[in-house]
């Protein structure tokens, strides 16, 4: 049983991954990642 959910659980995230990467969302979070550390460092 629990070998099914880990593996339903995987395969979900996996598909998941694609949707996002699929629509431009790795761009913006790295863009939102820039900004934070930028921030943090007093730059930004």
């Amino acid at each position: 049983m629990k070998k099914n959910l880990n593996k339903y659980i995987f395969f979900l995230s996996l598909i998941l991954i694609g949707i996002g990467l699929s629509r431009g969302e790795a761009s913006v979070i790295l863009q939102k990642a820039i900004y934070i550390c930028l921030e943090c460092i007093g730059i930004g």
